[in-house]
């Protein structure tokens, strides 16, 4: 493979050493055995925690050329722009890379309706898991009421969650 296919493949910069990787200031990051690596993206005024995904190189190129996210969609195992389909889309307020370079966090504010969740809650952790002394209680819905009706915004199109 020459260097400019190399580029066109994977833009970011080979990984050389521990220094480079967490005190360097080039972008290596580290994808998984399956070319992923995990983003924790949150609402960039509130700090809330709107959802966790992965990309691959070419999501991670693509959010960063165009200022918008993009993902890899495990169930679907195809490049996905989110809020192409449903117009919530998420701008890129600000991008981070963690120490070691294998996790994204991501600041985004949403177009529309401001949800980020497909079952049209505006956070995808909606539900609280009961702890302690709560412990085998049932989960607890966090958010009142969906931001949007999925039906509406999606039709028919197949719901991505693999039972």
């Amino acid at each position: 493979m020459t260097e400019a296919e190399q580029t066109l493949e994977n833009p970011f910069a080979e990984r050389i050493s521990i220094e480079q990787v967490e005190e360097g200031d080039q972008l290596a990051p580290k994808f998984d055995a399956k070319g992923l690596i995990p983003v924790v993206t949150t609402e960039f005024d509130s700090g809330e925690l709107l959802m966790h995904a992965y990309m691959n190189p070419e999501a991670l190129q693509k959010t960063i050329e165009t200022g918008e996210a993009f993902y890899w969609s495990r169930s679907r195992q195809c490049l996905w722009h989110k809020g192409a389909t449903s117009g919530l889309v998420q701008n890129v307020r600000e991008l981070r890379i963690d120490d070691d370079q294998d996790c994204l966090w991501m600041r985004v504010t949403v177009a529309g309706s401001g949800a980020s969740c497909h079952v049209g809650y505006r956070s995808c952790f909606y539900r609280a898991i009961p702890t302690g002394d709560d412990s085998g209680e049932p989960l607890r819905f966090l958010e009142g009421e969906k931001t949007f009706d999925p039906k509406e915004v999606y039709g028919d199109a197949p719901n991505p969650t693999i039972l």
